[in-house]
């Protein structure tokens, strides 16, 4: 799995899971919970480029319509592409999960993957889910805690990159605004409960690397160049001093991790955490 799927020195959430983390097993388990059947209409809130589209068009299950919004159009574009690539009628729609533009019960399952960690009110998106959902159908949603990432590093300097990641993340979701709630993983059953949907199960999923002996020079630029982007555009002062300060060590570390060579070990978790329910009848 590519490092940069999870890497906390890059984002503050988890990123690109559908395109570089999502594998055979997590699409067995989708399908064991959705139970698409003959006829189904099964609905993907945040459907990016339409990977998860493809893996489930591949089951061939007769008459069964699947269909994906996504908030950016550009996304939505690339998930049409693909799929009719491969002979699928997929429908799409560039839509927001907190306001969804179907009928109440049309959908026999609904779904999301690291799509509410990124959404300001999950409370109006998880009723949303409910509402476009028929009475008996499922709802599953699969996110993370974003509190609770894990970094070790052999080196002290990456124990003080990783804190100082974590307040530049901060500092910009509050300099933007941003209300989400990175710790909804563990929230959803709750959530669901209160959204009219009986939580059947919850799962949880480890995403993880590890880089023993250093790394190579992409990842040092890409972990760089994510920062940099950001000071470019129109941020307070306070947040590109938090952003140069990261900056400043995170070269310290790069530094030390290239001398210390193959002694270098980075380890870096987080959990997915997948709730499974019904919506009530």
């Amino acid at each position: 799995m590519p490092a940069v799927s999870i890497d906390a020195l890059t984002s503050g959430t988890l990123k690109y899971l559908r395109e570089r983390w999502w594998n055979d097993d997590f699409t067995a388990f989708v399908v064991e919970t959705l139970r698409p059947r003959p006829g189904n209409r099964i609905l993907d809130v945040g459907c990016g480029e339409g990977d998860t589209e493809v893996r489930i068009g591949r089951l061939q299950v007769s008459q069964m319509r699947l269909f994906g919004i996504d908030l950016m159009i550009e996304l939505v574009m690339v998930a049409k592409r693909e799929t009719a690539a491969h002979n699928q009628r997929v429908g799409f729609a560039t839509a927001d999960a907190s306001a969804l533009p179907f009928r109440d019960g049309v959908f026999d399952s609904t779904f999301c993957v690291a799509v509410l960690q990124h959404v300001g009110r999950v409370d109006v998106a998880v009723r949303e889910f409910a509402r476009v959902t028929t009475p008996g159908g499922r709802v599953v949603a699969v996110e993370p805690d974003n509190s609770a990432r894990y970094l070790y590093s052999s080196i002290a300097s990456g124990r003080r990159v990783f804190e100082l990641s974590t307040q530049f993340f901060s500092a910009l979701t509050a300099a933007r605004g941003d209300t989400v709630d990175g710790a909804v993983g563990p929230k959803l059953p709750t959530l669901f409960v209160e959204s009219g949907i009986e939580p059947l199960s919850v799962r949880l999923f480890p995403v993880s690397c590890s880089r023993l002996g250093p790394l190579d020079d992409d990842e040092w630029r890409h972990r760089h160049d994510a920062i940099e982007a950001v000071l470019d555009t129109t941020v307070p002062e306070r947040v590109k001093t938090a952003g140069r300060e990261y900056l400043d060590m995170l070269q310290t570390y790069e530094s030390d991790a290239r001398q210390a060579g193959s002694s270098f070990v980075e380890i870096q978790n987080t959990m997915l955490f997948a709730t499974v329910g019904q919506k009530s009848g």
